[in-house]
């Protein structure tokens, strides 16, 4: 990976992890270290999770940072901030490497085992966040 590469990454992350703070609403948004957890890798690529990221949105779901990196190694990783409706296991993409996306649609997993164990592991370590709503 080149120098720039490296610097373009670094920029991403550091603005996806400014939207997740924004995206918290007030009082104590201070964003946490970086801690990826990678779910099991499939055919389609890999996928982590970051625990530092969980907040609870304005809507009382839970949002975590996400980084996908395709199988194809031409594919650069890409990241996202999800909102996960635990309830529901429904996902949506608020943000896709620090740019908003407005309106994104709930939608469930569909089959891909990476959003599954995403949501799955997500939801388990964010259920004390989801308990005090």
């Amino acid at each position: 990976m080149s120098s720039l590469q490296r610097i373009l990454q670094t920029a991403v992350l550091a603005a996806a992890l400014l939207l997740i703070a924004l995206a918290a609403g007030p009082g104590p948004a201070n964003a946490g270290p970086v801690n990826w957890q990678e779910v099991p890798e499939n055919p389609a690529g890999r996928q982590w999770w970051d625990t530092g990221s969980l907040r609870l949105s304005r809507g009382g779901d839970l949002s975590v940072l996400t980084r996908f990196q395709p199988a194809s190694e031409e594919d650069r990783s890409q990241l996202y901030v999800m909102e996960i409706d635990c309830g529901q296991g429904l996902f949506r993409d608020t943000s896709v490497n620090g740019l908003p996306r407005f309106k994104p649609e709930w939608q469930p997993s569909g089959g891909d085992d990476l959003i599954s164990a995403v949501l799955e592991e997500a939801c388990a370590a964010g259920s004390e966040l989801l308990a005090s709503r």
